[in-house]
């Protein structure tokens, strides 16, 4: 992707994510995104879920622009995606993926990757916010641990509560949760779901799940299959619809339930 000549810095008003009649294929042959539309106001979050394949994780990745859509527009705050410059659409957009990368460094520098020229005490409030700081100290190193194949092995948990700290101390308007807890245990994930949650408090959240249980609390739900939306709403209301999402949940607590 490259910028337009004349592209202009992203201005973050409110942070609200639009998808406009979005369509797109990773192939010409084979669409991926068959007419999407959605808004994501300001301040609100928005769970998109759907089985396996069905563009959940393509959504995030047009929003950050790795690819354009073939059809249709993704705006934020009013402003189409690829009108803007790609290092201020990356800078207003933070990500928690499933599985966070972290650098063979100190837990210092794997927090403090998310803002360059942090301060100490910044890099301590964002690892309180995420519910690692009492952690780090515990350690006879404390911030100073290694981390990585010589170091410290950090469990599933830690090193998602590292990710969401460096993604706090970047303090993004905008943030993308990616399948944040679908590689951890349901005790860690609790823990977890209680730390994003944080995380997301004044900020625009899209939160792509596998785990119903982390996004009833949701503002908007989106069930999306081959490409298009089947349904919307919140958990309550798609539970009494008696729909997809009310199978898909049926089946997870069932699952759970049998675990």
């Amino acid at each position: 992707m490259v910028d337009k000549p004349d592209a202009k810095p992203l201005q973050i008003t409110e942070g609200r994510v639009e998808l406009d009649d979005v369509h797109f294929g990773y192939d010409p042959d084979r669409e991926i995104l068959r007419g999407v539309s959605l808004v994501v106001p300001g301040g609100q979050t928005v769970a998109i879920v759907g089985a396996t394949g069905s563009g959940k994780s393509t959504i995030g990745r047009l929003l950050f622009r790795f690819y354009d859509v073939t059809e249709g527009a993704l705006r934020i705050d009013g402003q189409d995606v690829r009108d803007v410059t790609q290092e201020s659409l990356h800078a207003a957009i933070g990500v928690v993926p499933q599985d966070t990368v972290l650098f063979n460094d100190t837990i210092r520098y794997n927090i403090a990757y998310g803002r360059e020229g942090a301060t100490q005490a910044e890099i301590e409030e964002a690892a309180k916010a995420a519910q690692i700081h009492d952690f780090i100290t515990s350690l006879p190193e404390g911030y100073e641990t290694k981390v990585g194949e010589r170091g410290l092995k950090l469990s599933g948990g830690e090193k998602q509560r590292v990710g969401i700290a460096r993604t706090l101390l970047k303090n993004p308007p905008i943030l993308l949760l990616d399948e944040a807890t679908s590689a951890l245990d349901t005790d860690t994930e609790q823990d977890i779901k209680d730390a994003l949650a944080r995380a997301g408090e004044g900020r625009t959240v899209i939160t792509i799940a596998h785990r119903l249980s982390t996004i009833a609390e949701a503002d908007q739900i989106v069930v999306l299959e081959k490409g298009e939306i089947i349904e919307r709403g919140t958990h309550d209301e798609l539970l009494r619809r008696e729909g997809r999402y009310a199978q898909l949940w049926n089946r997870q607590q069932s699952d759970t339930q049998a675990a």
